[in-house]
């Protein structure tokens, strides 16, 4: 059962969803109390950002207990009351794993730096000596993706890798304990009922023997390429399998990939049948506002995945990148430019993943420096701002401070006038961003029924786009030009914007046409 074939996935990032006992944080029972509203929405399914027991450095990516809830999201009744009720309303529930490191936190962690080197305490990470006469060198000239050198010093004088926060050491994954545990973490939450997971760094985990120096070493925070060697190691396809043979003792369970790997060939490998249901592919993200670009981008995501068999996963926005709204200019053409291509992504085959506050059309938030709590702030020596900008909570009605979101202070401040982008003062308006979402949502549901797996694609004027879902009676078209064009044969069911007076596609615009 491939439930998730066309399904619309919704992240909560759940410190910014809702907060339920007015500390601040969003919680399980915030996201409980919430779901009438998701059920509203048309989503499918959930994703939850982690949840579980971290001191919280990298917000929740550093995990110290991967099978217990943290106290400020709730607990595992609460969880387990989330899981039952999100299935009475019909959305099932996947979660984050984060299986490429742990939190300094972790019992193993604190196990290995009392224990001496050598020990299989260390052999759980990657302790190593220095390099130079004292070993006062880190062992190669790997970079944190957080920024400063991926490699801390303990007393005993031995460094440990981490590359991500100094307080996220990388797990060892030629360590046969190491594998165990993520297969208990598995069990445990499948156990519970949840439907799937999403796989965090999911071309991380493995490690080139000898850890070899990068020939780029300074390569730009939050970001890599495909010759990276501290990503995309043949082995990390073994730790793939591993959960795929899991999940295949749990029907309809399923897992995503973060897969942050350009080459077409290479990211195909991560969704082959005996691997990952999904990946996301992120070259539509980084794509620009253009018809050329973004039909390229489609292409090469539906090729990359078509000789194995998987189905594309598309997304526009997560918890990482800079909000649709704000990337494609900001204002009133950014967000004209975000529901133009939030209909050219819901129209396309295979599966879609929205970010909690897409659907209300939310920019990105200026933050002032000290608001700012992305460790990506700190590691950059405060020249990079980091993630804290898109991950501001969700406004639902009212007011600030809280709007809703909290009866006490937000854990980052919310814009003054995003009054105007609440849930309440958009729920009722035919116009609003989410009223278009909603519409979009209960169309793609309506057409996916009978829609195949491809796309056909129309002739269309110099910075245009016009395709059909194959097997579908719907045509996209988007105008990325800078003049109102005609629109393909057919009766506009939605327009992510109005319509010339003579019913010409306007610029920064997408219609939907049977």
């Amino acid at each position: 059962m491939r439930w998730w074939r066309d399904a619309v996935f919704y992240q909560v990032y759940v410190r910014s969803f809702s907060d339920s006992d007015g500390d601040g944080v969003g919680d399980l029972e915030g996201i409980r109390s919430r779901l009438g509203y998701l059920e509203l929405l048309g989503v499918d399914a959930l994703w939850l950002t982690p949840f579980y027991r971290s001191p919280m450095t990298d917000h929740g990516y550093d995990v110290a207990d991967p099978r217990d809830v943290d106290p400020v999201f709730g607990d595992l009744a609460a969880f387990d009351a989330l899981v039952e009720d999100a299935h009475r309303h019909g959305i099932r529930v996947t979660v984050d794993l984060v299986p490429n490191h742990s939190s300094s936190e972790h019992e193993w962690f604190r196990a290995a730096l009392e224990s001496p080197a050598g020990s299989p305490e260390r052999a759980r990470y990657h302790f190593k000596p220095g390099r130079g006469p004292d070993g006062a060198e880190p062992p190669n000239n790997w970079r944190s993706v957080f920024g400063g050198p991926a490699w801390t010093r303990v007393p005993d004088g031995e460094w440990y890798l981490h590359l991500f926060a100094a307080e996220q050491p990388d797990l060892n994954w030629t360590n046969p304990e190491v594998w165990a545990d993520l297969e208990k973490t598995l069990r445990f939450w499948c156990d519970r009922g949840v439907d799937g997971f999403r796989i965090d760094v999911a071309h991380g985990m493995s490690k080139p023997d000898g850890l070899p120096d990068h020939t780029e070493p300074d390569a730009a925070l939050l970001a890599h390429s495909d010759d990276d060697p501290r990503f995309d190691h043949e082995g990390v396809h073994d730790v793939h399998r591993m959960i795929r043979a899991v999940l295949d003792h749990y029907p309809g369970r399923m897992a995503v990939g973060e897969v942050w790997v350009s080459d077409a060939d290479r990211f195909a490998r991560y969704v082959r049948p005996d691997e990952l249901h999904l990946g996301f592919n992120f070259r539509l993200l980084q794509t620009a506002f253009d018809a050329a670009e973004v039909r390229e981008a489609i292409e090469h995501s539906m090729e990359a995945v078509a000789g194995v068999g998987a189905h594309p996963t598309w997304t526009l926005s997560n918890h990482d990148v800079s909000r649709p709204v704000s990337r494609y200019g900001g204002g009133a053409p950014g967000l004209a430019r975000a529901r133009a291509m939030a209909l050219v992504v819901l129209a396309l085959p295979g599966v879609v993943y929205l970010y909690n506050g897409e659907e209300l059309g939310l920019p990105d938030a200026e933050l002032p420096e000290w608001a700012l709590q992305d460790p990506v702030w700190e590691r950059s020596g405060r020249t990079e701002r980091g993630r804290d900008a898109c991950r501001v909570p969700v406004p639902w009605e009212g007011d600030g401070p809280g709007f809703g979101f909290t009866t006490g202070e937000p854990w980052l401040p919310m814009p003054d006038d995003w009054s105007a982008l609440t849930v309440a003062t958009q729920i009722e308006d035919t116009t609003s961003t989410l009223s278009f979402f909603r519409r979009a949502l209960e169309l793609r549901a309506e057409h996916a029924v009978s829609a195949g797996s491809g796309v056909e694609w129309y002739g269309a004027p110099p910075g245009c786009l016009a395709f059909r879902r194959s097997g579908s009676t719907l045509v996209c078209a988007l105008n990325t030009s800078d003049a109102p064009v005609p629109l393909p044969p057919g009766d506009v069911v939605l327009t992510s914007g109005p319509l010339e007076d003579d019913g010409r596609l306007p610029p920064n615009t997408a219609a939907w046409l049977t």
